[in-house]
């Protein structure tokens, strides 16, 4: 099997608790990374930090990068890319709960497809506990269909994938975007020529809430993801129609309709 790094990090408004349980998550696996970059992104409360000091005691794999604010998930990611030390990397989020195999089953899917850049899965989104399952996000498998598919909507779940280092760095890795940095990073892989992959297989469990919601709209949110539509307009990813239909269908979900009407849409049509 392959060396691989795990890249996440921790911000000020994350829970001890649910940080603690994502990073056992990472360590409590069939196949372990050899190198864990953790990036503190800014201050953060006392309690978090203690939980990072213990961590460190317990997981000698694990390397801790401090940034004197917080600098947002995109330059979070990407120092966390920066610093690792193999090809293959994974992305984890600071309060989701990767599946036992989760690193097993990408590595083994690396080496079935060795032309894929990025091997992605399905996530399974709950509330309190993981057995509260509200919601699965399905993503297509092959590259074909992810290409097709990222026309419409965002063709990965960035909390479960591993990477190919080289590949990304290659198209100028994660830059910011407000909301949509993976999305933005995966046009343009895909506009380079690099594939993608998706285990048709739950690979974490992601912690969600209300708040999700209301993320998912509001004018500043709607305005990024209509630019992200006139970026693959202007570069032939799209057509006019569709990026029309597309810009239409976000206003509609993101402006105009309320917090709990978008969440019963996002629940119904998006989700499984």
């Amino acid at each position: 099997m392959n060396s691989f790094s795990v890249c996440m990090s921790v911000y000020c408004n994350d829970k001890p608790d649910d940080f603690l349980t994502a990073v056992r998550s990472i360590y409590d696996q069939t196949v372990q990374p050899n190198e864990i970059v953790l990036v503190v992104d800014g201050p953060i409360p006392e309690t978090v930090d203690k939980g990072i000091l213990t961590l460190q005691d317990v997981i000698p794999f694990m390397r801790v990068i401090r940034l004197e604010k917080n600098m947002g998930h995109a330059t979070a990611r990407q120092t966390g890319l920066d610093a690792a030390i193999n090809n293959l990397c994974a992305v984890m989020d600071s309060d989701d709960i990767a599946v036992p195999d989760r690193f097993e089953k990408q590595l083994e899917a690396f080496e079935q497809h060795p032309d894929v850049s990025v091997v992605g899965g399905i996530i399974k989104e709950f509330i309190g506990i993981p057995d509260n399952v509200v919601g699965t996000r399905i993503v297509p498998e092959n590259d074909d269909d992810i290409k097709d598919y990222l026309k419409s909507r965002c063709p990965m779940n960035l909390v479960t994938v591993m990477v190919k280092k080289d590949d990304v760095m290659k198209v100028g890795g994660y830059q910011d975007w407000y909301c949509e940095e993976d999305y933005y990073l995966w046009i343009r892989l895909a506009q380079n020529g690099y594939k993608f992959y998706n285990i048709q297989d739950n690979l974490v469990n992601v912690r969600v809430g209300k708040e999700m919601y209301q993320r998912r709209g509001g004018w500043k949110y709607f305005k990024s993801e209509a630019k992200l539509q006139r970026y693959m307009l202007k570069h032939s990813v799209i057509s006019l129609p569709k990026y029309l239909y597309n810009v239409l269908l976000r206003f509609a979900v993101q402006v105009m309709m309320p917090n709990k009407v978008r969440g019963w849409v996002f629940r119904t049509f998006a989700r499984k």
